[in-house]
């Protein structure tokens, strides 16, 4: 049975910052969340803090957590995991980040409990999945600076932050290819930070130039599904879809549109890994692409995310970089990076033994 439920608010410093046409972060803003047996095992989850994309926020999970979802859990057995899934996707609107902390933690208490890793549970056996790494967004020079450095550490697809400057991301893609060489891949996030007709100019611009970039994620903003369809109608390069889809419904509405070639599932956005696998096997079926990407957080949702990948597949290199980005991990155990891998632990569960930093509250 559940015995408790714990928060912890935790905020880890970023050894460099991470800039956006969102936002620019210098530290993970995270609420953990664990779910204790009556045998004293612990399952994790994480509900990062995104005020710009989720509208999620450590204070407001936490109170989501504390005064809904704990209650509605504690007593009961975590084993019936889908009775219990059903109980958290239904137990308040919205709320994403909080219900995925929440599955994440059943999912891996659930994993514990029988002494598997998660990645196992989930289906998969790769002990490690591919990962690109973002260029945060900034000037030509410091991107293809940045650049250079990743690819001599061992990344083959490098994530370039655009959308702050539409007249000239053109010329940044064009540096960092320079800087990158040949043989790396591309791929841009625009984090919806052009006009339809801003994306159409600056995509054709990098077609013609012959930069060869893999993809090109949000263009436009989350709402605009008719301008991200017309974006897509008029350029040869894949567009990805992230912001404009958070659930089942919003991915139905993108295949009817036809307005993406590519959706990046979060499981802070969609609400925790079952959600995240029903996205994943609607996409597949109508012949979509895949990511499984995440926000800036910990190992903790970087590891739950990681499983899936191993578990499910995905049709592209996922985006899985966030906690690499950390100057040190708030938890001991868990998951590690080895140049352009995610190492996933052998151990039960996520292998997270336990949190050994958080912000003091």
């Amino acid at each position: 049975m559940i015995a408790e439920i714990r928060t912890h608010r935790v905020s880890a410093p970023l050894h460099t910052p991470f800039v956006t046409a969102l936002r620019r972060a210098t530290t993970v803003e995270t609420l953990l969340v664990e779910i204790v047996d009556a045998d004293g095992r612990s399952g994790f989850g994480e509900a990062p803090q995104v005020w710009q994309v989720t509208g999620a926020s450590v204070p407001g999970s936490e109170a989501c957590v504390r005064q809904i979802l704990a209650p509605l859990l504690t007593g009961r057995d975590p084993d019936d995991l889908q009775a219990r899934l059903a109980e958290v996707a239904g137990a308040v609107a919205g709320n994403e980040a909080a219900k995925a902390a929440v599955d994440t933690a059943l999912h891996d208490l659930v994993a514990r409990r029988l002494g598997v890793p998660l990645a196992r549970f989930l289906g998969g056996t790769a002990p490690r999945v591919p990962t690109d790494v973002t260029l945060a967004a900034g000037e030509a020079g410091a991107l293809a600076a940045a650049a250079q450095a990743r690819v001599a550490e061992g990344f083959a697809v490098l994530k370039l932050k655009v959308g702050l400057d539409a007249a000239g991301d053109i010329s940044r893609v064009r540096e960092v290819r320079a800087a990158a060489g040949p043989e790396a891949r591309i791929r841009l996030d625009a984090n919806q930070g052009w006009t339809p007709r801003e994306a159409v100019r600056v995509i054709r611009g990098i077609e013609d130039a012959g930069l060869d970039v893999e993809l090109v994620e949000q263009p436009v903003p989350a709402w605009d599904l008719e301008g991200l369809a017309w974006v897509s109608e008029r350029v040869s390069l894949p567009i990805l879809a992230d912001e404009s889809v958070y659930g089942v419904r919003d991915l139905v509405e993108v295949i009817r549109r036809r307005a993406a070639d590519l959706v990046n599932v979060k499981l802070a956005k969609c609400g925790g890994l079952g959600p995240a696998r029903t996205l994943l096997e609607l996409a597949a079926a109508h012949g979509m692409g895949t990511v499984v990407g995440s926000m800036m957080e910990t190992e903790v949702g970087i590891g739950a995310a990681a499983s899936l990948v191993a578990g499910y597949g995905t049709t592209a290199v996922s985006d899985l970089d966030a906690a690499w980005w950390l100057a040190s991990s708030p938890v001991e155990g868990g998951i590690r990076y080895e140049r352009a891998e995610v190492v996933l632990p052998a151990a039960p569960g996520l292998g997270v033994l336990k949190i050994i930093s958080t912000d003091g509250s």
